[in-house]
């Protein structure tokens, strides 16, 4: 049975083959974007490409990329959803379109995968008012399909809600193709000049047997689990004008696929915790409970899923912890729920979680060396982590017993202990059962139905899918960024490394190596040392060289790419003079001139040995 590292490598190989350069996977947490806590997609790191940017590697290039999606946490349990996963990406930048795409990767789904054609299924955009069917997909599926001896009509359009289907009996053992509209088209933002065009889905049939509480009739995009999404092609075809989309001259290509998913077809199973991505921690959850996965499904996936993902997330060398507020607090609400979940299956062993941790390690390592890099700080953390739970569990029993003389419990009181102090509800039914007291649990269910809306309403925005803010502010003070690094390394020493940064429309925030709160004095000549050089009117350029060349000539940046590649290198300076040379996709201002004036507004601790300073730039 191929196993997923052979996926991983087939993937890579392929499109290699067709001209494709290998890239390494980028962070899981994003540079100098304010839109997303974490990395959701391969297309999200390679966005200033899309926009007219040159990639150090080419026209066309292939990768494998840790992503984190915060939306899928509730979603944990389904057959098909994981919070962290790993797409599998090839995209082209102004070279081949949808005929070479679809064409491509229906060969290596059949032919290197050995996937039965008639098990696969696609879906493509239906049109709107302003831009049409997409004909020229169906019509190359077509090819695709009889290429492989399926009969592969169109089936019913979908112009409603995608998840309700066109509302009649589909025969889908001639019907291949279908068209839906809400679930068919990308767009980065409603904004004038922003990119679009329709995507095409493809879906695996695992031959689950339909489900009618999902409605009458089973389709494509149903949410019964029969059919799973594998893989989507996005056509980057249009740009919006004042009068609607117009067609780009230079298209583009971003397909995405889930490793999880892919190799749950290539190993004939029907839920990705029983392929070799999830099987040993499985395993190893069955041998700390006593207990069988097949009988705790849900409980095994949590803890499996989560800290798989709590791994991955502090394994990155940003040195992220559990906390209150943005990445940390996904970090704590992930450790917090795993802790809960192993409780009810009776795992309560002492530092029962450094097995699972180790087990992760040992699976990703060769993969992902950061994780045994890394391995100390996150065994710390989550030991941490679990025994501020503990406590935070007694305080909830306390408040418990507050109410525990009563009657009934309401549904208010009970998602109250639920989310100020994460009693577990289960926990509180358990224990309101013991005492005879009733339990609201519909008027339970509806608060937590109304606080995951109002999360999901506050979290629309921060946890967005989109594309980097390339506006001429934030695009100068990027530049910034690397005059700060220059001049904290002329300050400080050269022990100085950039460790994060996040950049907004009012300000940069620079996270980086140091053990010691900066004096006034040190700040006042980081500060000046900028300014200076911004009058100096330093010119910055760009120039593509190899890795390896970049590393020998100790140029500083993020030395992720493990593949033969080229990378770009941004250097600030002027007749001979060099003050800054870093790795970077870009963009920048041509001159620092243009920054005007730089101002550091704060600077404090992050975590230990990492300090951080926002400032801003005035234009």
């Amino acid at each position: 049975m191929m196993d997923s590292n052979e996926v991983r490598k087939k993937f890579l190989r392929f499109f290699e083959d067709k001209k494709h350069n290998i890239i390494s996977s980028a962070s899981l947490i994003p540079e100098n974007d304010s839109s997303l806590l974490f990395t959701n997609s391969g297309m999200f790191p390679l966005v200033p490409y899309f926009l007219g940017e040159k990639h150090p590697a080419g026209q066309r290039i292939v990768n494998f990329q840790k992503c984190f999606r915060t939306e899928d946490i509730d979603s944990i349990g389904d057959n098909r959803h994981n919070t962290f996963f790993e797409m599998l990406g090839n995209w082209s930048f102004g070279d081949y379109f949808k005929k070479e795409q679809l064409n491509w990767w229906y060969e290596f789904l059949i032919e290197e995968l050995k996937i039965n054609p008639s098990q696969l299924y696609q879906t493509v955009y239906a049109g709107d008012g302003q831009v049409g069917k997409d004909e020229e997909s169906v019509g190359v599926l077509k090819e695709i399909f009889k290429k492989y001896g399926i009969k592969a009509e169109e089936g019913p359009e979908t112009l409603i809600k995608g998840e309700i289907g066109p509302g009649r009996e589909i025969d889908f053992n001639n019907e291949k193709i279908f068209a839906y509209r809400d679930k068919n088209w990308w767009q980065r933002g409603e904004a004038v000049g922003e990119l679009g065009g329709p995507d095409s889905e493809t879906f695996y049939d695992t031959g689950k047997k339909h489900n009618l509480k999902f409605g009458k009739y089973c389709h494509i995009n149903c949410d019964c689990g029969r059919f799973i999404e594998i893989g989507n092609s996005v056509f980057i075809q249009y740009q919006k004008t004042e009068d609607g989309w117009r067609e780009l001259e230079s298209k583009n290509v971003d397909f995405g696929g889930g490793l999880e998913r892919i190799t749950m077809m290539v190993q004939n199973k029907n839920n990705v915790f029983e392929t070799d991505l999830f099987y040993r921690i499985i395993q190893k959850i069955e041998e700390l409970s006593g207990k069988k996965y097949f009988n705790n499904q849900k409980a095994f996936e949590i803890i499996a899923d989560h800290f798989k993902a709590v791994v991955f997330i502090m394994a990155d060398d940003k040195g992220l912890f559990p906390s209150n507020v943005g990445q940390g607090y996904v970090i704590r609400r992930l450790i917090r729920r795993a802790i809960r979940y192993a409780q009810e299956i009776g795992i309560n062993q002492d530092d029962w979680f450094k097995d699972i941790v180790w087990l992760i390690k040992e699976m990703y390592q060769n993969i992902y060396p950061e994780l045994e890099k890394n391995f100390d700080f996150i065994i710390r953390e989550i030991l941490r982590e679990e025994q501020r739970f503990i406590k935070t569990l007694a305080k909830g029993l306390k408040e418990f017993e507050k109410i525990s003389d009563r009657k009934e419990i309401s549904g208010f009181e009970a998602f109250d202990l639920y989310q100020t102090y994460g009693f577990p509800f289960e926990l509180i039914k358990e224990l309101s059962k013991e005492r005879e007291i009733k339990i609201d649990e519909k008027g339970f269910n509806l608060e937590f139905k109304k606080h995951q809306e109002l999360s999901r309403t506050a979290s629309a925005g921060l946890f967005k899918g989109g594309l980097v803010d390339l506006s001429g502010k934030t695009v100068k003070l990027h530049t910034a960024t690397h005059l700060l690094l220059a001049a904290l390394r002329e300050v400080l020493g050269n022990h100085v490394f950039q460790k994060g940064s996040n950049i907004t429309t009012e300000r940069l925030r620079f996270d980086f190596s140091h053990n010691e709160k900066l004096s006034e004095n040190e700040l006042k000549k980081i500060e000046s040392l900028i300014n200076e050089k911004i009058k100096e009117d330093l010119i910055v350029t760009a120039e593509e060289m190899d890795l390896e060349e970049a590393k020998q000539k100790g140029i500083l940046g993020v030395f992720e790419n493990k593949y033969k590649t080229k990378v770009k290198v941004y250097t600030t300076g002027k007749d001979g003079y060099i003050f800054s040379r870093e790795i970077c996709g870009g963009p920048h201002a041509a001159r620092t001139s243009e920054l005007k004036e730089f101002k550091i507004l704060k600077e404090e601790a992050v975590a230990k040995g990492i300090r951080r300073i926002k400032a801003d730039i005035y234009i």
